[in-house]
């Protein structure tokens, strides 16, 4: 029997924006739906209705025809969308906000004095500034502009200005090592350099100038750069650049798919990818999931913990587009208090909160109570990614997080590749225990056999099998588009293979059991790691986990790594086949790990997933690849001694 754990109310079922979008597409197609699957059916039978469609109710701003739709092509990811059609991504950013006095971003950091709010003509007035920079250094149309820097509102500043000059934009945050930041830039040359002067972590600040310096010394393609001073006071101007002109910006209109960012893959298996994504596609498909899915509000505001450094920091930065009120926070989500990150969004009044599946599940490990001491009284919408949510959270979010009002729990889940979502939340349906609540609009998303069986109920690949509009324009640097073709094309002719592991269950819900490269395979039975720590994490002596598939003989066996919750505890032959005992009943025999050792730490990338393949290769005796891409890379040496 599935749990309900949040229904939508009546005002979200008759005037949320999605269901003012329902009765506009309604009327569009002469058909009624009954529920929110038969909608994305009807968005998914006829693409080229729904997104001219969705273009249209918007209001995004463009030049140029509609017509036609997708190109015509033979190839999956040749079929580029509105290939007559002009658009500026910080000008529709901006677009919804007519009063200059109207707080757009606020600055934030473990600091509270360091609080600072940034109107829009201060704002735009920045941009104006920025570019006037850019422009001194001769930055046009198609040169790329990249950004060491922390999630502030300098960051998006910047980020609008070089994308306002038709100029593609890349950014690391401050917490990669050196090498993680060249192996990265390098590849994409960019002309212009921001960075910033110094950060705050965990009650430490920390000088930048050298890595700052390192960067500029090692990047031969940098014509230009300029130094953000980051932790000024609260009383300063919003944007510090005294002698620098300002004024009106500049919002060049670009073709669709004009490249706008390039994204890194994580690297945890060798040199980042660079994923181009074009203007179009991402303002379009960010769009609908703000507007749509979320359905984010002019009045309301909005705080992701994230970097600039994950494909999160661009996804949130797009909720300008509906006019909201965006909270840029730098620092650790625990200081100077575990429970610092909630205190900011009770004190701050955040209307919609997104976090990582880490985080609520450090949380909830952490047994914090947080009800009892947070009323929470405009939270709504609380979003969560990176990893699959356990069923556990969402017990522990209901019963310990949710306080003065209900509050919808959304698991979200697509990646870099696609810099959007191909599953996550809407006000039309109810929030399940451990389920996504469904695919996005216009994703024909589905489950596959290796066999290429749509399958339900059943886990399975994940794959996506009509073309959408955030699909990333190119790889950089990819003759023939050989890398694109092998990253995503593999394993299905012209079908979309994702490379995640997933359930699609009859009520539309989704879940998600973790990579499908890191899928383990005992006797040749494919086993989702996600099911295992689901069972680990929820024992009240087990802090984190990680399990990975071993080679032997011809076999492959599963071993399992554990983070006690107090170190200094041993773990037991007791414990131990109490694990396997909770794991064999919670899951199936086939998930009991053969071995199971207690390890001090468990590795992460920065984004805060964990790297199976990473300690698979390391047990192998293998290299385990860009370590520079952990936020923990000495982790890893300690499964040495399990070779």
């Amino acid at each position: 029997m599935e749990q309900i754990n949040w229904n939508p109310s009546d005002h979200d079922l008759n005037s949320s924006q999605l269901a003012l979008f329902r009765d506009y597409f309604s009327k569009a197609t002469s058909q009624k739906f009954q529920d929110y699957e038969s909608l994305c059916d009807a968005t998914i039978a006829s693409p080229d209705v729904f997104w001219k469609g969705y273009l249209d109710f918007s209001g995004i701003v463009f030049e140029g025809s509609v017509d036609p739709v997708q190109a015509e092509a033979s190839e999956f990811f040749e079929k580029k969308f509105f290939p007559k059609l002009m658009l500026s991504y910080p000008e529709n950013l901006l677009r919804n906000y007519d009063d200059d006095s109207k707080t757009v971003m606020v600055g934030l950091c473990e600091d509270p004095s360091m609080r600072r709010e940034w109107n829009l003509a201060e704002i735009r007035d920045g941009i104006a500034k920025v570019q006037n920079i850019l422009k001194d250094a001769g930055i046009q149309k198609g040169d790329r502009v990249a950004a060491l820097m922390p999630n502030s509102p300098e960051a998006v500043v910047a980020m609008m200005a070089a994308t306002g000059l038709g100029a593609v934009w890349s950014s690391c945050s401050p917490d990669f090592g050196e090498k993680g930041v060249l192996d990265r830039f390098s590849q994409v040359a960019p002309k212009f350099l921001f960075v910033a002067d110094q950060v705050i972590y965990n009650g430490k600040t920390f000088d930048l100038s050298v890595k700052n310096q390192k960067l500029l010394d090692e990047l031969p393609s940098v014509k230009g750069h300029h130094c953000f001073k980051h932790l000024e006071s609260k009383d300063s101007a919003a944007l510090n650049l005294p002698g620098i002109p300002g004024g009106s910006p500049e919002f060049l209109k670009v073709e669709f798919n004009h490249p706008l960012f390039i994204m890194f893959s994580s690297g945890t298996t060798g040199t980042p990818k660079c994923i181009v994504h074009g203007v179009g596609g991402t303002t379009l498909q960010h769009s609908k999931e703000h507007q749509l899915h979320c359905d984010l509000k002019p009045a309301e505001s909005i705080l992701y913990y994230t970097t600039c450094g994950w494909m999160m920091w661009n996804w949130v930065v797009s909720s300008l587009l509906q006019g909201a009120t965006l909270y840029c926070y730098d620092g650790s989500p625990a200081a100077p208090a575990p429970d610092s990150m909630w205190d900011l969004v009770d004190r701050e009044k955040i209307d919609v909160f997104g976090t990582s599946a880490k985080f609520i599940g450090g949380c909830r490990t952490q047994e914090m109570q947080l009800k009892k001491k947070y009323s929470f009284e405009n939270l709504r919408l609380v979003m969560s990614t990176g990893s699959p949510l356990l069923p556990e959270d969402f017990d522990y979010f209901y019963k310990d997080v949710q306080s003065s009002r209900p509050v919808q729990l959304a698991s979200i889940s697509g990646g870099t590749d696609i810099i959007s979502c191909f599953m996550l939340g809407n006000p039309l349906k109810p929030v399940v225990r451990g389920e996504i609540q469904g695919r996005g609009l216009g994703m024909d998303v589905q489950a596959w056999s290796s066999e290429g069986k749509a399958l339900k109920n059943i886990q399975a690949e994940l794959v996506c099998c009509k073309p959408f509009p955030c699909m990333p324009v190119s790889f950089w640097n990819d003759e023939n588009n050989e890398r694109y073709r092998k990253a995503y094309f593999s394993e299905f002719k012209n079908i979309w293979h994702h490379g995640d592991y997933v359930e699609l269950r009859d009520n539309g819900g989704i879940v998600v059991y973790g990579r499908s490269d890191a899928t383990l395979n005992p006797g040749g039975v494919r086993i989702g790691t996600a099911e295992i720590y689901r069972q680990v994490e929820t024992h009240s002596a087990i802090a984190d986990s990680i399990a990975v598939g071993r080679r032997i003989a011809g076999d492959e066996e599963v071993q399992l790594f554990v983070k006690m919750k107090n170190n200094a505890d041993e773990l037991t032959d007791e414990l131990i086949q109490e694990l396997k005992v909770k794991i064999r009943t919670g899951a199936s025999p086939r998930h009991v790990p053969r071995k199971i050792f207690k390890v001090e730490e468990i590795p992460y990338t920065v984004s805060g997933k964990k790297v199976e393949i990473a300690v698979k290769k390391v047990l192998h005796g293998e290299d385990p690849g860009n370590r520079e891409a952990l936020a923990n890379p000495d982790s890893l040496d300690e499964y040495k001694q399990f070779v």
